[in-house]
């Protein structure tokens, strides 16, 4: 299902204004998105909101997307990824990942101003997949860190 064209095309475009389109008619429900001007509170609302990208792997990996990276190789989605513990904070992840193990994304659209105080830990920095728990993982390709 995912592939270049997924990530690079218009369909993840779409599901992050698709999320924040809700998120806005969530606040204002009354409002019709194609009418608000552009000083409207439901347009300054909308246009304020953050989005959130998740990428869940088969392996039980799950990475936050912070920004996807242009490589000549077009085989593996690669991207920055947002780092979960704060000791890794101060560099960069760019990590690539071949398109059929990603099994789901996840876009999160929130305001600013309506984030709540413990915001999810995405677990992309675990020891190996066999931290992720459930059935059919295994250590075949765990990596010690």
């Amino acid at each position: 299902m995912f592939d270049y064209d997924w990530f690079y095309g218009p369909a993840l475009a779409e599901q992050i204004a698709l999320a924040k389109t809700r998120c806005a008619l969530k606040r204002f429900a009354e409002v019709d998105p194609a009418a608000a001007g552009p000083q409207s509170e439901y347009r300054l609302f909308h246009d304020a909101l953050e989005a959130r990208v998740i990428l869940y792997l088969r392996d039980g990996f799950s990475y936050e997307l912070r920004e996807l990276v242009a490589v000549e190789k077009k085989a593996h989605l690669t991207f920055e990824c947002e780092p979960a513990d704060e000791h890794y904070k101060v560099g960069s992840f760019v990590v690539a990942v071949p398109f059929e193990d990603v099994v789901r994304v996840e876009v999160y659209a929130v305001h600013p101003s309506e984030k709540p105080e413990d915001m999810p830990t995405i677990t992309g920095f675990r020891s190996g997949p066999a931290d992720a728990g459930g059935p059919g993982r295994d250590d075949r390709h765990r990596e010690d860190r």
